[in-house]
C-alpha cells in the first residue's frame, strides 16, 4: 500500500455523517475508517456505499473497523481488526485479493506474533491515554510507539489522543500517519481541523 495515505487517518466517530465524513477529506484525510459499535451492518453498508464512490475519486481508501461482512457487501478498501477480532492469516483469505487489512497493535510481542505477509499496514498505539477509547492499554508514550515502528516493515499509523501538537514527535518516531477521531469529529470545523492537520504532517 501507499503509506502516504496513512498521513491524516480518520476514524469516525459513532452515528457520523456522510458530510462529517466528506469535510474531514476535503480537509485534507487521506484515509477514512468507519467506525461505529453501535450502527447495525445494514446502516454500515448504506453509509460505505454512498461515501465510496466520492472516495475513490479522490484516491481516498475506504476501510471499515471489525465487521468484514460490511466491507464484503459494500464494496469497502479493506477492514481493520484489533487483537480479538480473528486470526489475521484467516481474515486476509476472507477478504480476497485487493483489499487492506489493517491490525491494531499495542505491544512487541503483539508486533512479533503477526504472519508475515499478513496485514497490510499496522495501527499502533494508544500514544496518549484517550476518552474515545476507555478500555484501552497503557499508553506508550512516543518514545514506545518508536520501539513498535523501528521493529518493522509493515507502514504504521500512529493512534491515541493526537492532535496537531503531536505530529512532528509522532513522524520523528517512524510512523507514517496520525489516526485521530476527535481531533476531526469534535471541532467547531472538521474540514479546517483536518487541514491543520494535514499541514502539520507535511511540515514536521
Amino acid at each position: 500500500m501507499n503509506r502516504k495515505t496513512l498521513a491524516v487517518y480518520f476514524v469516525t466517530p459513532d452515528g457520523a455523517t456522510p458530510d462529517l465524513v466528506m469535510a474531514a477529506v476535503q480537509g485534507g484525510a487521506s484515509m477514512v475508517q468507519l467506525r461505529d459499535k453501535q450502527a447495525s451492518d445494514s446502516d454500515l453498508i448504506a453509509l460505505a456505499r454512498q461515501l465510496k464512490p466520492d472516495l475513490t475519486r479522490r484516491g481516498v481508501p475506504l476501510i471499515v473497523n471489525d465487521r468484514l461482512a460490511v466491507v464484503l457487501a459494500s464494496g469497502a478498501d479493506g477492514l481493520h481488526v484489533g487483537q480479538s477480532d480473528g486470526a489475521p492469516s484467516a481474515l486476509r483469505k476472507a477478504l480476497g485479493p485487493g483489499r487492506l487489512l489493517g491490525l491494531s497493535v499495542e505491544t512487541l510481542a503483539q508486533l512479533d506474533a503477526i504472519p508475515p505477509g499478513a496485514v497490510d499496514y499496522l495501527g499502533v498505539g494508544p500514544v496518549h491515554a484517550t476518552a474515545t477509547k476507555p478500555d484501552h492499554a497503557a499508553p506508550l508514550g512516543v518514545e514506545g510507539l518508536g520501539r513498535i515502528v523501528t521493529r518493522t516493515t509493515l507502514p504504521c499509523v500512529a493512534i491515541g489522543g493526537l492532535g496537531v501538537a503531536d505530529a512532528a514527535g509522532v513522524k520523528a518516531a517512524g510512523a507514517d500517519g496520525m489516526a485521530v477521531v476527535s481531533a476531526i469529529s469534535a471541532a467547531p470545523d472538521p474540514a479546517a481541523a483536518a487541514r491543520a492537520l494535514a499541514e502539520a504532517w507535511r511540515s514536521a
